[in-house]
């Protein structure tokens, strides 16, 4: 089916670029579910498990306006190498994620992938916990394609009707090259037999490499910067609280969700537990999370509930997610296994 430039340029607006930044800036996809996706907030958090090793998979349909919703996904595999031959309080890691997102049916579609790796070293003991220091860096390559041949655009109207055959008056627009880039990030834990704290800060995009359906070089994707935290406690043999938060900022583009929740565990002895939480995206929406585990399973479901001016658009507004997080639990580990998860 035949998409109209009008929608065309709709999608390219919301989800593409940034309003009132000169050049216009391309960016990169978020998830209300940012705790469920830690390889994509930063690389050093590649590892920070509590087993040995964890697939993640990650599903988004966000609604954006007339048109097909916007579909993200991932799949990530990150692993603890080397976990005998270490020093004690040391880990090494290494991990990848691809993602896809697409809009308007499949016509403008995206793919990325990502290799990280990660150290982590014990600075200091305490009483009753430890504090650790870590480090990561990554290599992201990305691809944006444009089925131009099911686009139509405004000089191939004939009245009657779009003509593809006719020119479409538009020369400056060509096929977008593949792109590499690189991203780095830090982080400082303090983990103890009853909480754990997390804090860290990251950048992704750091050569700003080309990427634009225009022919200008001086549109580049602009480096993310992200600053996250998350604290989580055992409240009673079967009850866990966790709080966290993020902030990102890309070019003009800012965003903050903060929020938390409570897991009860229901069976010690088969890793069972529910959850439920309440997050707040700045601006935009609130985000209640619902979550299920069970041995080396996860499962999580969130749905925004618009707060923007968006709400009040034609249209269908629905906007919901899905996380399924599997990961090794056979090692005794230190730490919290609930929903909704860090490690």
């Amino acid at each position: 089916m035949k998409m109209c430039l009008k929608y065309f340029r709709i999608v390219l607006l919301v989800t593409c670029y940034t309003a009132g930044a000169n050049p216009l800036w391309a960016q990169d996809p978020s998830f209300s579910q940012f705790w469920a996706s830690p390889l994509n907030i930063n690389p050093a958090l590649t590892g920070n498990i509590n087993g040995d090793w964890r697939v993640i998979m990650n599903f988004r349909s966000q609604w954006i306006g007339p048109t097909a919703p916007y579909v993200t996904g991932t799949i990530s595999h990150d692993r603890k190498l080397f976990v005998e031959t270490l020093p004690e309080g040391q880990r090494f890691a290494v991990g990848g994620m691809f993602m896809y997102d697409k809009t308007m049916g499949g016509v403008l579609q995206s793919v990325y992938g990502s290799g990280n790796v990660a150290y982590n070293v014990q600075i200091a003991e305490g009483y009753n916990n430890n504090h650790y220091l870590g480090a990561g860096v990554g290599l992201i390559y990305g691809h944006k394609r444009m089925d131009w041949s099911r686009v139509v655009f405004g000089e191939q109207y004939t009245g009657r009707g779009f003509d593809v055959n006719l020119p479409t008056g538009e020369s400056a627009l060509s096929t977008m090259k593949p792109y590499l880039s690189s991203s780095a990030g830090l982080t400082y834990s303090i983990g103890g037999d009853k909480s754990n704290f997390d804090f860290g800060v990251s950048a992704f995009h750091l050569n700003k490499p080309r990427q634009t359906f225009l022919e200008d070089d001086n549109q580049r994707l602009a480096t993310r910067y992200a600053v996250h935290a998350n604290y989580e406690r055992n409240l009673n043999n079967g009850l866990v609280l966790t709080t966290n938060g993020i902030y990102q900022r890309q070019t003009t583009a800012s965003y903050f969700s903060v929020g938390g929740g409570l897991g009860y565990v229901v069976d010690e002895s088969t890793s069972t537990s529910v959850s439920a939480g309440l997050w707040y995206w700045s601006k935009n929406a609130i985000v209640p999370y619902l979550g299920f585990s069970k041995g080396k399973m996860q499962f999580g479901f969130s749905s925004d509930v618009l707060i923007s001016k968006l709400r009040d658009s034609p249209g269908k507004r629905s906007t919901w997610e899905v996380s399924i997080i599997f990961r090794d639990v056979k090692r005794k580990n230190s730490g919290i296994i609930y929903c909704p998860p860090w490690k």
